[in-house]
Formats: C-alpha cells, structure tokens, sequence
C-alpha cells in the first residue's frame, strides 16, 4: 500500500506552508503530495491567508521537489474550461518531469462558486458536463493530431491539441465519489483511480464493489484507493493534543478516520487494504505539525 500526504489549503494556508509540507513528504518517503481545489474555506473559522489555487501551487512544487507525485483531490469541472484545464495540467506535468496526476469532480460546494462568480449548474447538468470534459481533456492529451469535439456542453474545433504532457499516453485521472449509479459509471469508462472520500469500512468497501462491477463491464483495470484523515499520536496525550488542535474529537476520528497509536492505525489501514484500497491519502488538517509525519513515516510507512 501506497501513502499519500493529502492537505485542504483553503482552510488557511499559504504557498510556504504547502512547500515546507510538500517537501517533508517526499523526504520521508511518501508516495505523493496532493491538495483539495477550493476557493474558500469549509466551515467556521479563521481563514488565515485564504486558499490558494491548486494548479499555479502544484506548478510551483513542480519545480521545487523532484520526486515525489502531485496532484488534486479533486478538481471542479466547474472550475476551468476543459481545454485550458488540459493546456495546465500538461505544462506541470512537463514542470515536473512526468509527476502530475489529476484528480476531477463535478464540484460541490455552493458558496465558493457565489463568493467568486463561478456558475453552479444542477447536479444533473454538473455530471453532463464533468462527462464531457472527462472526454475532452483525454481526446486532447492523446490526439495526433488536430481534436474536434462536439457535445451538449462544449465544441471544440481543430484545437491544435497542444502542449502534451511529459507522461505518455497521459497523466493519470482519478475520479472520486460514492455516488451509486453516475460515479461508478464514469470511473469504469475514464478513470485510472477510483477513491472513496472519508467514510467508514463498510461504505468504502460497498463503494469499491460498485466500481469493481462497473469495470468488469469496461473491461479496465482501476487502482482503488480511500481518503482518510490522520490523528497519529504515541500516547493519549499526544492524540488529544492533536485532535484537539484540529478541532475534531478524537473518538470521532477513531470510528471515521485513521486515529490512534501507530499500531492502531496500521491495523486500520490492514482492513482497508483487505477491501482492495492500494493508495492511502492521509488528510493532514494541522500543516505546522511535521512531527507527526515524522511519526508516521518511521512507524507506520515501514509496516503497510
């Protein structure tokens, strides 16, 4: 099993935190540094510098580490126009030497879209056009040549399908959710990773069963992976410093997170192993706490 350091930016950090981050990982031997794309802040609180944007960050770390994976979890279809969303996640691919991976939802959170002036369609019409971006970035990324594309949402017409990105046929995408119909459907036909967002052991194992069934019909292989936020503590009283530092009781993350010694929570990560997960993003919500990663890279990466 691979783990993944997985940060939420918008709830107050700036471009050094995510740096002095980014690099402790791929110094402890993590597999990869990924960040949420949000443009606010989730829920009360302070919102510190506020958030940054996702892709003009991971096009800085591109340059500024050297091994380890980057991407999103997961970007808004909402966002960015599917051609000029190829047209950047290409150039940090070629930014890093092939280590980009992208990570694209349909976008779900209302207020950041109102704050900013970004539309919000209909849940129906966000799927329609997240399916046809899905297609559109791939067409672009992979055509010899000029790409036409027609659809209900978007057109596009002898784009010269440029820049290409460093990874061949293309960097990999990973479609998150737990939708029962839609999500499944979509991670069969363009996914390369599929992962289950912060749930318990049974929901993330019925949601891997969907994708698995959905698969078989594609007739495609799909890396399964899990979100899970991370409270790693040697004692009771370095657990409860930290949940209390992020606000979350630790019981809570106990039962829908990874909590607890290191033992405990490489027990957890056996059982999501069992369920088929290969990857592990562990959701760091205290950045300034590097002994923790420390912690985890010396008694938990050695064991999983």
């Amino acid at each position: 099993m691979k783990l993944r350091i997985f940060t939420e930016p918008q709830q107050g950090a700036s471009y050094d935190d995510l740096l002095t981050v980014a690099r402790a990982a791929e110094r402890l031997g993590f597999d990869a540094f990924f960040r949420s794309d949000h443009y606010q802040r989730i829920g009360a609180g302070d919102p510190g510098p506020g958030s940054t944007d996702a892709w003009i960050t991971l096009a800085g770390l591109a340059r500024e580490t050297s091994t380890i994976r980057l991407g999103t979890l997961v970007t808004p279809a909402t966002f960015r126009l599917p051609g000029p969303l190829a047209i950047s996640v290409a150039q940090v691919d070629q930014m890093s030497g092939g280590r980009v991976e992208l990570g694209l939802g349909t976008g779900w959170f209302d207020a950041e879209h109102t704050a900013y002036g970004i539309p919000f369609p209909p849940v129906g019409e966000r799927f329609a056009r997240f399916e046809e971006q899905l297609e559109i970035i791939q067409g672009l990324w992979t055509a010899q040549g000029p790409y036409s594309f027609e659809g209900s949402y978007y057109r596009l017409a002898d784009s010269p399908a440029l820049p290409k990105p460093a990874q061949r046929p293309r960097p990999p995408i990973i479609i998150g959710g737990f939708g029962a119909a839609r999500t499944p459907r979509l991670a069969a036909a363009y996914a390369d990773e599929y992962n289950v967002p912060f749930r318990t052991l049974p929901d993330t194992g019925a949601a891997f069963d969907r994708v698995r069934r959905a698969a078989q019909d594609t007739g495609r292989t799909i890396i399964l992976s899990a979100a899970q936020t991370v409270c790693v503590g040697r004692d009771a009283a370095e657990l409860e410093r930290r949940a209390a530092a992020i606000g979350t009781g630790l019981d809570e993350l106990r039962a829908n997170g990874l909590a607890g010694t290191p033992g405990e929570v490489v027990e957890k990560l056996g059982e999501l192993a069992k369920l088929g997960a290969e990857r592990v993003y562990l959701q760091v919500m205290d950045l300034s706490d590097l002994e923790q990663l420390e912690l985890i890279a010396a008694e938990v990466l050695p064991h999983v």
